[in-house]
């Protein structure tokens, strides 16, 4: 294949190659060979994912959706995922910095997950960009475990699975252990997999947390993580509805608000890096 234009971005080091495709006549139907070795840290240019900028009428599974932009997100792995809060940040920083949306207007993007809305509070410069990423689908309770530890765990649908498991007052996020295997589910509850937080309190509307995200591993932030902690949260405090939390992650803060009318907001940075061409 003939090389081809990639660009480099991360919201709080949640980091993506993105694939500039308008059409789909660049990648066709992109291969997990192609997404591995584009995100590999050795031997590629490196990611915890790529997003294919495509529109939605080049590719099936935005079928139904009204916005003209769809993410084709893909895990370092390979495999295809319903949705990511942090990539869709870099998304949309991408579509208002090359012109292809208009960032003083609510940018609709389509996902797998649905439609997901994006405001430019500060405008381009500033990087911060507000999603409204639906609403939540809290489920049954759970567990999950590492060797010999295990957590009770809240099961959270972001469009994506989540098991929010809170560690004991008192206690650090390095004593989970270095989270490069994937944490033991149940597999009945979780088919496909799950994307794995833990959380400790920092104190009131703040906690912290770390994760591992089903394909990729364990990664610096996860955007849908810190929307399903913060829905975790707010349950087990008691939060009225409007309250922000603040989630602190490995690559940054996030700042995430459940509404009255039961959607989450999720506020962040996004920020392009590098762009150039490959041939991977």
């Amino acid at each position: 294949m003939a090389d081809y234009a990639f660009l480099k971005g991360h919201g709080t080091e949640n980091d993506f190659v993105l694939l500039p495709d308008h059409d789909g006549t660049v990648h066709g139907d992109l291969d997990a060979d192609r997404v591995r070795a584009l995100c590999d840290r050795r031997a590629g240019i490196g990611g915890d994912g790529v997003l294919r900028v495509i529109r939605a009428v080049a590719i099936r599974d935005a079928a139904g959706q009204n916005a003209e932009w769809f993410m084709d997100y893909r895990n370092a792995d390979g495999s295809v995922s319903e949705m990511c809060g942090n990539g869709i940040r870099v998304f949309g920083r991408h579509l208002a910095v090359a012109g292809l949306a208009d960032p003083a207007t609510p940018v609709p993007v389509a996902t797998r997950a649905g439609v997901k809305v994006l405001t430019f509070a500060g405008g381009v410069a500033d990087g911060e960009i507000t999603v409204d990423m639906g609403v939540p689908k809290v489920l049954e309770d759970t567990q999950v475990s590492i060797g010999d530890q295990s957590w009770p765990a809240l099961h959270v649908d972001m469009g994506n699975p989540h098991a929010v498991a809170f560690l004991d007052d008192g206690a650090d996020l390095a004593d989970v252990g270095p989270l490069f295997e994937p944490p033991l589910h149940d597999a009945a509850v979780y088919p496909h997999g799950v994307n794995v937080e833990f959380v400790v309190r920092r104190g009131p509307g703040h906690v912290a947390m770390r994760v591992h995200e089903r394909g990729s591993g364990e990664t610096r932030s996860c955007g849908t993580g810190a929307c399903a902690v913060m829905v975790a949260a707010a349950l087990a405090d008691g939060a009225a509805r409007d309250t922000d939390y603040r989630i602190d992650l490995p690559g940054g803060t996030l700042r995430i608000s459940w509404t009255a009318d039961d959607r989450i907001l999720m506020t962040g940075p996004a920020v392009i890096v590098a762009e150039g061409r490959t041939a991977l």
